[in-house]
């Protein structure tokens, strides 16, 4: 499908940011491509008030997203319900999410706004926390969600069940519960494994276990997973994708499904997700037989 209508939303804390948005909408315009504004950076380069995220992307065939990964896990909490497809443009190196360089920007939306892009189904979670029996927050992410002592001394008991099934009590710094997408993220420098991102899963990793057996499950996408914490101490912190905090205290609980939404995440017309995971993590080497002696 060609694209008639993009959305652009920005990190306006980034330096070059009013300057690609200014090039890109241009772009678009000389294309015959309608062009709507997220509101911060329409602002910031004096281009009327612009929308809020919702209402862009109601409106739009494609997002782009200038910025970081940051700004794209940001984006797709609230935009997710509209399955769109979503590219990002890394203001910097590429990124995990953001595989398109500033450099490939025009490269890249001349074949994706023609049609000529794949999207991957990056599963999302449903989060639910609670204070006791009260609901506090219910919010769909991407990457994790983190539960961690905060400033507190001792370590946490956080019990886990799956599908209502009793697992384990960790005791642990804290835990993480990641989508394949996350595996990169947090879960990664806590010594997870590495899922791509098709491979539809929950991964359940411990954060400093007290017992050495605690180690990263895999737990099948269809589960639901609860986690109890219990501490006599209060203040231990849930985070979600690295950007949004609870306070929570002993007897609260979290619930993770996998969502129904799914983020559309256009795919990088110049390098496939193991290009980037070799770039990003820094393996070297080169095809078996072309470094031969």
């Amino acid at each position: 499908m060609s694209i008639r209508k993009i959305g652009i939303i920005a990190n306006i804390e980034k330096e070059q940011s009013g300057e690609c948005t200014v090039q890109l909408r241009d772009w678009a315009m000389k294309e015959g491509i309608q062009v709507f504004l997220e509101e911060g950076i329409a602002r910031k380069i004096g281009s009327g008030e612009g929308l809020d995220r919702r209402k862009l992307a109601a409106q739009v065939d494609l997002l782009v997203v200038l910025g970081g990964d940051g700004t794209i896990l940001r984006t797709v909490r609230f935009v997710s319900e509209y399955n769109i497809p979503v590219v990002g443009i890394n203001l910097g190196e590429f990124g995990y999410l953001t595989e398109v360089n500033l450099s490939e920007m025009t490269s890249a939306l001349e074949l994706i706004v023609k049609g000529d892009y794949q999207t991957e189904k990056r599963m999302m979670l449903d989060i639910t926390i609670f204070l006791g029996r009260e609901t506090i927050r219910e919010q769909s992410i991407l990457n994790d969600v983190v539960i961690t002592r905060g400033n507190l001394s001792r370590i946490l008991n956080l019990e886990t069940t799956v599908n209502n099934r009793y697992l384990t009590t960790f005791r642990a710094d804290g835990i993480i519960i990641s989508t394949p997408t996350g595996s990169t993220a947090y879960s990664l420098s806590a010594g997870g494994p590495i899922v791509f991102p098709e491979q539809d899963s929950f991964i359940v990793n411990p954060i400093c276990p007290f017992s050495l057996t605690n180690r990263p499950i895999i737990i099948p996408n269809n589960a639901e997973i609860k986690v109890i914490m219990w501490t006599k101490e209060e203040g231990a912190t849930v985070t979600l994708d690295g950007q949004v905090s609870y306070t929570i205290k002993s007897g609260d609980s979290v619930i993770i499904r996998k969502s129904p939404y799914v983020t559309n995440l256009v795919s990088s017309p110049h390098r496939d997700y193991m290009e980037i995971l070799r770039t990003k993590l820094g393996w070297g080497g080169s095809p078996t037989g072309t470094n031969n002696l």
